[in-house]
C-alpha cells in the first residue's frame, strides 16, 4: 500500500522517563530488544551505535518466520540528550540526503514521557512503514514495561 503522504507522526505516552526511553534509543543492548516490529527479532551482534551528530548507526532485522534479512541504518542529525533524537532511516549504504528522516522528541509528563515520532521523506511513505514502527514501538512499550520502569 502506497501512501501520498511525505511523512507521518506517531505519539505514545510510556511509562518511562525521558532518559530510560533515551537509553532504549541509544544503547545497542537495549535496542536489540526493541528495534523491530512483531514477528521479526534484532541480533545484538548487528546493533552498532554512535549516538553523536554525524555518527552513524546500523543494525540487521531478522523476519523470524523465513529468516529473510532487512539491514537498516543511518546517520545521527541531532542529538539533544534526555530530549531529541534526529537520524537518516533506511539502507544503511545510502547517501543520508536521499533517506528518510526520523525526529524523535520526549517530553516528561509527571512520571511519564509522551514521545513523538516522526518519519519524513522525499517522496511518498510506503503504508508498511507505518505499520512497521507502530510495531516496533508497541515492542518499545512491552520492553520498558519489563525492563522495571513503573506500570
Amino acid at each position: 500500500m502506497t501512501d501520498t503522504a511525505r511523512s507521518f507522526t506517531l505519539v505514545r505516552v510510556f511509562d518511562a522517563t525521558p532518559q530510560e526511553l533515551w537509553d532504549a534509543w541509544t544503547n545497542p543492548d537495549e535496542a536489540a530488544l526493541w528495534w523491530h516490529p512483531r514477528g521479526v527479532s534484532t541480533p545484538r551482534e548487528s546493533v552498532t551505535i554512535d549516538a553523536r551528530v554525524g555518527g552513524r548507526y546500523a543494525y540487521t532485522m531478522i523476519n523470524d518466520e523465513t529468516g529473510e534479512s532487512y539491514p537498516t541504518g543511518g546517520v545521527y542529525l541531532e542529538v539533544d540528550p534526555f530530549e531529541r533524537l534526529a537520524f537518516t532511516w533506511g539502507n544503511p549504504d545510502a547517501e543520508p540526503e536521499a533517506a528518510p528522516k526520523i525526529t524523535v522528541s520526549l517530553d516528561p509528563e509527571g512520571e511519564r514521557t509522551r514521545m513523538t515520532f516522526v518519519l519524513t521523506a522525499e517522496g511518498a511513505v510506503d503504508g508498511d512503514i507505518r505499520d512497521g514502527w507502530e510495531s516496533a514501538l508497541d515492542v518499545l512499550a512491552d520492553h520498558v514495561q519489563r525492563s522495571g520502569t513503573r506500570s
